[in-house]
């Protein structure tokens, strides 16, 4: 052990190499890497990836591509963990009649809207209980749930027998391609990080063409977005530490050749925090019934002048490309 630290194997001061590595990272790195925040700022261009020099790290970095699935199923498998702990608290919360009128204001009917649901085949991905499941059934849909639970799986067929029901990975369906009408994911998708792309992938593969995505999520860029960020941080007892809003605009860019941009809605104040949320926030479940309509009244008002910067939530309506004659599939007169 030196004066300044451990040393290496030739002698040399550890302490004092990492100080010369620091001296030669930029500014805005090195404070990031001292709180912390590496991770924030790791794709701003000067540490990401391997050096085209540095062939050990160029090869280290193609066998880390090549084992993306196993790391896909390592997060999957965190979150199912994750849901299970919670189901119980989960499903009493946001399954309650004041989370349900919420839901069927803000996120079902905006969801879904234009689009004629009777007889078409959806899948509700990453569905939980069933919440979303219970309004799509009720406009006459075919549904299919699928969730990485087996605990809410579970709730799922107690609660909506009518609807096939199935445990597996969004990641990896297993269902034919080109084999549903619609696909719904209902605040699933930033619960699937870093695999946000793998998952549109396979809504994309599963989709017929003029088939319809339809998504609400907490989205990235926002101010709300902010304090979400450390909240994340904070509150290991609610939320998984790959858990990240949705960047909407970067999503759009990559898919802009296999999908049209329908509606992308944005919303979300006081009755999505304490109405909706009212488990993170800790809410005794009896106090909902006394405030929900009034915050949900505001939110409403609120929301016709609601920019993205001040909201928390992004709703959006993609069709997949491919759609023949004047009318795609399930579509109702605009």
């Amino acid at each position: 052990m030196g004066i300044l630290g451990p040393r290496d194997h030739n002698g040399g001061s550890v302490t004092s190499d990492r100080l010369r590595r620091a001296r030669r990272r930029p500014l805005h790195v090195s404070v990031a890497a001292a709180f912390g925040w590496y991770p924030l700022v790791k794709s701003f261009g000067t540490e990401e990836g391997p050096s085209l020099n540095d062939k050990g790290a160029f090869r280290r970095d193609v066998r880390a591509r090549g084992e993306q699935t196993p790391h896909q199923h390592s997060a999957e498998k965190k979150q199912s963990r994750h849901q299970d702990q919670l189901e119980e608290e989960y499903e009493r919360h946001y399954s309650d009649p004041c989370s349900m009128a919420y839901r069927l204001r803000f996120f079902n009917e905006p969801m879904m809207a234009g689009i004629s649901l009777r007889g078409l085949r959806v899948l509700d991905a990453m569905c939980g209980a069933g919440q979303m499941t219970d309004h799509l059934l009720s406009c006459g849909a075919r549904v299919t749930g699928l969730d990485i639970s087996e605990k809410a799986i579970e709730h799922f067929r107690k609660k909506l027998p009518q609807a096939h029901a199935m445990v597996g990975s969004i990641l990896e369906t297993g269902l034919e391609s080109d084999s549903y009408d619609c696909v719904t994911v209902l605040g699933g998708l930033h619960h699937v990080h870093p695999n946000v792309d793998a998952a549109i992938d396979e809504i994309y593969r599963i989709l017929r063409p003029g088939g319809y995505f339809c998504f609400m999520e907490p989205h990235a860029g926002s101010l709300p977005d902010v304090v979400r960020r450390i909240w994340y941080r904070v509150d290991r007892h609610m939320f998984e530490d790959n858990e990240q809003a949705i960047d909407v605009a970067a999503l759009q860019a990559k898919n802009e050749d296999r999908f049209e941009f329908l509606t992308t809605r944005y919303g979300g104040g006081v009755a999505y925090l304490l109405v909706l949320n009212s488990l993170v926030f800790r809410i005794p479940l009896g106090w909902k019934r006394h405030y929900s309509r009034l915050c949900m009244g505001l939110e409403a008002l609120i929301g016709k002048v609601q920019g993205p910067r001040l909201s928390c939530f992004v709703v959006g309506q993609w069709r997949k490309k491919g759609a023949g004659g004047a009318r795609p599939l399930g579509t109702e007169a605009r």
